[in-house]
């Protein structure tokens, strides 16, 4: 038997080897095999592949011999790579167990945190390329001192290197003599531009998916009896695999189970005002506690700019002097969370979702806020400063912002998730393990993603700490859920949730942040003696000296006819608006459409 199965075996791969590559593809594709198995059958398909091709070298030119061997060469390293990072991305298999145990409302949380790290991923590798690497071409050697403090304050050494604004030319870049040369001043301004402008497209791409997913088509596959027949991967032979399958779809079936059977609950007229009076104490509290915060964190960060500007002769003091602004915002940021989740428990939701959207909305007001405050101290009081490079001092400003915040994010799973769990399980058994507090977890994600946002102006490589950082939290997150917390006591359904979290990163975060860079660029002048942009009267200038310096030529032309007529003309984007408008209208109409055509379709299913 196992010869005849050989033989067919060999049978298939040579039928296989004569197929073109997309035919092979799918013929590998639609086998009832497993991946391991149909990797394994793809490898084989390669191998004969080369042999034949070798077979064949006689009676082919040398040319074209080795054309097709370096094209089978890379075909087998692409797969080799592809293979490499599907064994090294281990977070799929881990966000289906998280699913399964906890539920979709829970995976949502890691869902996002993925979404993130790859989107940093993203923004590290554009700096990188088109601002870091030209700049190690014309670098001068750092003089300065290396004594470790920098690691936490970013100051000191880390003044003159890549790290920041400042450290970077003016001069146009050129190895070679009489060679192609590399404006730093463009390539810095349009590679933040373009950055930003593919983030726009991103998170407009992503929320409009999410919503079509979630809200248009989640009713195409929300149905148990589809769930339970019609969702199952025939694939799937391994004995854990089909286990953690089983649970994850019993999961989907609670929630969608719990929220079909949900009951109104009535509240008499008394009850009815004693809610409100609670809902409005709490959001009193909340309001009042957000802006005492930030109150606090501009008369801080005041006296912190005093401090600096008078110096300091031991070093060790003034170390200390920059971690106090970052301390007192992390702190505000990260214990004030905890009195709106108790807010929250005490207005007694009826369901698990409305407190968790009430707190997320609590959680946005505070840390945007917080943020705004610090933005203004930023634009308006530190540019305004002696400060050699005020540049460079936001940007350190910022860096130890994300670097404290992250640390804090580490000491919550410990303090918040792991002492909780000791106390519940052998000092108050009555407590019990801590469920993930989702609300809070993801407005910290928010939050450090929108100062990365802030300071990739000020500081290019920032997107690369914060990749390093989210790594570490998802799986810090994931181990300490696993140990430390329990599944959510009422199952319930979130499939509207990440989009939720998109829309917010957008909304508040993203297109502020755009605000502050347009301030930036276009109405404060740049530092005099650091950055690409020193001497200018606003770092927009270096474009329009470009295309004056372009005017002067015949081939460039159309770029000066686009700038003066379409980039810097109101009408444009006034039309510009209107298509977006018109547009954002008809795809409403189509997902009304669909949303109609769906539910007749659920009812004739049901009748």
């Amino acid at each position: 038997c196992s010869f005849h199965g050989f033989d067919a075996e060999k049978d298939l791969i040579g039928s296989l080897a004569n197929m073109s590559t997309g035919e092979r593809i799918k013929a590998i594709r639609k086998m009832p095999e497993t991946m391991k198995k149909k990797r394994e059958i793809r490898n084989k398909v390669l191998k004969e592949i080369t042999e034949k091709s070798r077979h064949r070298g006689t009676q082919l030119s040398c040319c074209t011999q080795c054309l097709r061997e370096t094209a089978v060469s890379f075909r087998r390293f692409g797969n080799t790579v592809s293979e490499y990072f599907h064994l090294l991305w281990v977070q799929h298999k881990a966000l289906k167990i998280i699913g399964a145990e906890f539920g979709t409302s829970v995976l949502s949380y890691f869902i996002f945190l993925k979404w993130l790290l790859n989107f940093n991923i993203f923004s590290f590798l554009i700096n990188f390329s088109f601002i870091t690497i030209p700049q190690f071409l014309a670098a001068e050697p750092n003089n300065l001192s290396f004594t470790g403090l920098e690691l936490l304050t970013g100051a000191g050494y880390f003044q003159q290197t890549i790290l920041y604004y400042g450290f970077y030319t003016n001069a146009t870049i050129s190895k070679i003599k009489n060679g192609p040369s590399y404006n730093m001043q463009l390539a810095y301004i349009f590679t933040v531009g373009i950055h930003f402008v593919i983030c726009f497209l991103i998170l407009l791409f992503s929320m409009a998916n999410s919503f079509s997913r979630n809200f248009v088509n989640s009713q195409a596959y929300s149905v148990s009896a589809s769930k339970l027949l019609c969702t199952w991967d025939f694939n799937i032979t391994n004995e854990k695999a089909v286990k953690l399958k089983q649970k994850n779809l019993s999961t989907q079936i609670k929630e969608r189970l719990t929220e079909v059977n949900r009951e109104v609950v009535s509240f008499s007229v008394t009850q009815r005002l004693a809610r409100v009076g609670v809902h409005l104490l709490s959001w009193f509290a909340s309001l009042g506690t957000a802006v005492a915060a930030c109150a606090g964190v501009y008369f801080l960060s005041i006296n912190n700019l005093e401090l600096f500007m008078k110096g300091r002769q031991n070093d060790l003091e003034s170390q200390a002097a920059m971690l106090v602004l970052p301390l007192v915002a992390t702190l505000l940021n990260t214990f004030t969370p905890f009195f709106y989740s108790w807010l929250g428990h005490m207005e007694r939701f009826q369901t698990p979702g409305q407190q968790i959207y009430v707190t997320i909305a609590r959680n946005i007001i505070l840390k945007i806020s917080i943020v705004g405050i610090l933005c203004y101290y930023w634009l308006n009081i530190v540019s305004a400063s002696e400060s050699q490079c005020w540049e460079s001092l936001v940007g350190q400003d910022i860096y130890r912002l994300v670097l404290v915040d992250f640390i804090f994010c580490l000491l919550g799973s410990f303090f918040g998730e792991f002492l909780r769990r000791i106390i519940g399980t052998t000092i108050c058994v009555s407590l019990g393990q801590p469920e993930f507090d989702i609300g809070r977890n993801v407005l910290d994600l928010i939050y450090a993603q929108t100062l990365t946002w802030i300071g990739i102006l000020f500081s290019p490589l920032l997107p690369g700490i914060q990749m390093i950082a989210f790594s570490i939290v998802f799986y810090v997150k994931k181990v300490s859920l696993m140990r430390n917390c329990q599944p959510p006591r009422k199952v319930w359904r979130t499939a509207q949730m990440t989009t939720s979290f998109m829309f917010l990163l957008f909304c508040p975060s993203f297109l502020g942040v755009l605000s502050v860079i347009g301030v930036t660029v276009w109405r404060l002048k740049p530092s005099e003696g650091c950055g690409p942009f020193r001497g200018l009267s606003s770092m927009y200038a270096a474009v329009s000296e470009w295309i004056h310096t372009l005017d002067n030529y015949t081939a460039s032309k159309w770029v000066v006819w686009i700038y003066h007529n379409l980039i810097t003309s109101e009408l444009f984007f006034f039309v510009l608006s209107g298509i977006v408008l018109i547009i954002t209208y008809l795809y409403s109409q189509i997902i009304q459409e669909r949303k109609r055509t769906t539910k007749l379709l659920r009812k004739q299913i049901t009748d």
